[in-house]
C-alpha cells in the first residue's frame, strides 16, 4: 500500500498535481476495532494528515481503503457512509455489501460471494459429489456465503448432510461439536465457507482425533494456505482461488528498504522477520545496518536478496 502510494505520489502522469497522504490502521480483523477505528476517521483527529506534503485538506479523510473482512467493512461502511467517505475493499466478498440501498459508498475490487458460491456448487456437481457436509464461519462472510451456496447447491441437485457454523473464538467445547459433526458423518466431503482463522481452529481440533481422510471444498479466503493442508485426514482441498499478480517494483522496493527504516514500521518488521525468519529489535537493526554498510563487495539489496534465497 505504501509502496502504491508513493508510485502514485512520483508519476506525472497517475494523479498530475494531487499528493496522497495517508495513515494506516491495524482492525486487527476486528468489528470493535474497525469501528472505533471509523470514528477516528471521520472525527478528523489530525491538524495535518500526512507531514511533509502540503495536502490541501489537511486531516480531512477522502477514501478509505480495506478492510480485507466482510463484518468489519460492513460496520466502517455504516459508520463512514453517512459522511460520504467511499470505501474500498480489496478482499470483502459478502454478497450483502452489493445492496447499494445499505452500502452507497462502498466499493471494492474483488468479486461478490455470490458467483463464489455459484462455482463452488457447479464444482461439486461436475466432481459427482451429491452427498456432502458443510461448515462455515459464524460471521458475515460465511454466513450469507453458506446461505448463496445452498441455493446454488439445490438448483444442482446436491444433498447437504450437515450444515454447521461456528467462530474462532468460540468456547473449544463448540468447536468440538463441530469437529464431532463432521467425525460421526457419512459424508466424506465437506464444504469450509470459512476464514483462514475458523479454518485453522477446526483442523486442529480434528487433528485430536482424527477422522477417515475428508475431501476439503475450499471457499477464497483459506484455499491458498499450504499450512492448513499438513494434516493427514486432509485428502486435499480444491475451491476457488483469487489469481496472483506480479506488481513491478515492489520486490525492489522492499529490498531496497535499510533496516532502520523497517525497525521504525511495525508493518515492514513483521515482514521482515517472516521473510528472513529473524527477530528485528532496534539494536539488532543497527548492528545490522553498521554489518551491511561495512561490507562493500555487495550491494546492500544483493545481500538482502542472497537473504531472501
Amino acid at each position: 500500500m505504501i509502496f502504491a502510494i508513493e508510485e502514485i505520489n512520483s508519476s506525472t502522469d497517475l494523479l498530475p498535481g494531487i499528493k496522497l497522504g495517508y495513515r494506516i490502521y491495524d482492525s486487527c480483523v476486528s468489528v470493535p476495532v474497525s469501528v472505533h477505528v471509523a470514528f477516528e476517521l471521520t472525527n478528523g483527529e489530525d491538524t495535518v494528515f500526512y507531514e511533509g506534503m502540503n495536502c490541501s485538506r489537511s486531516g480531512v479523510v477522502m477514501a478509505a481503503v480495506g478492510d480485507a473482512g466482510s463484518s468489519p467493512s460492513i460496520s466502517v461502511s455504516r459508520v463512514i457512509g453517512p459522511f460520504n467517505i467511499p470505501l474500498v475493499s480489496h478482499f470483502a466478498t459478502c454478497a450483502c455489501l452489493s445492496d447499494k440501498k445499505q452500502f452507497p459508498t462502498f466499493f471494492r475490487t474483488i468479486p461478490s460471494d455470490h458467483y463464489q458460491a455459484d462455482a463452488l456448487a457447479k464444482m461439486v456437481k461436475y466432481f459427482g459429489w451429491t452427498w456432502i457436509g458443510a461448515v462455515h464461519s459464524d460471521s458475515d462472510y460465511g454466513n450469507n456465503g453458506m446461505a448463496s451456496f445452498l441455493e446454488a447447491a439445490l438448483r444442482e441437485g446436491i444433498c447437504v448432510e450437515y450444515t454447521e457454523s461456528f467462530f474462532r473464538t468460540d468456547p473449544q467445547i463448540k468447536i468440538k461439536r463441530v469437529a464431532d459433526v463432521i467425525r460421526r458423518s457419512t459424508a466424506k466431503v465437506v464444504l469450509a465457507f470459512t476464514a483462514v482463522g475458523e479454518m485453522k481452529v477446526l483442523l486442529e481440533e480434528l487433528a485430536l482425533d482424527p477422522p477417515p481422510p475428508r475431501q476439503w471444498i475450499a471457499s477464497e479466503a483459506w484455499v491458498t494456505d499450504p499450512n492448513l493442508m499438513r494434516f493427514s485426514f486432509c485428502a486435499g482441498a480444491v475451491g476457488v482461488a483469487i489469481q496472483k499478480s506480479v506488481i513491478p517494483g515492489l520486490r525492489n522496493y522492499l529490498l531496497d528498504l535499510s533496516p532502520s527504516e523497517v525497525a521504525a514500521s511495525s508493518v515492514l518488521t513483521e515482514f521482515w522477520e517472516d521473510a528472513f525468519s529473524c527477530s528485528l529489535t532496534e539494536s539488532s537493526s543497527l548492528r545490522l545496518l553498521r554489518e551491511l554498510s561495512s561490507r562493500n563487495s555487495q550491494s546492500v539489496a544483493e545481500r538482502k536478496t542472497n537473504l531472501l534465497l
